[in-house]
């Protein structure tokens, strides 16, 4: 015959290990992901820095484009 007590232990033990095997698989994949995050925010970072790059070298080609239109509109003027 089984007492309460025991009756407890045999329902409890599994429930106390489930929960903590639960709870160890959800903070194994928070830290999986938040490296992933980490990882994913690098790699969004590198890509803002490669597009701001790009930006200022357009902005500077066509400062230089503007530039030279601008002395070959001089040039004309003056002949003309």
């Amino acid at each position: 015959m089984v007492t309460n007590e025991q009756l407890y232990i045999l329902i409890g033990v599994p429930l106390l290990f489930n929960a903590t095997l639960i709870g160890l698989v959800i903070a194994l994949s928070n830290a999986k992901f938040g490296r992933l995050e980490s990882k994913m925010d690098a790699r969004f970072d590198a890509i803002n820095t490669r597009f701001d790059d790009m930006r200022d070298l357009w902005r500077a080609e066509l400062r230089r484009v503007e530039e030279v239109l601008d002395a070959r509109l001089k040039h004309i003027e003056e002949r003309g």
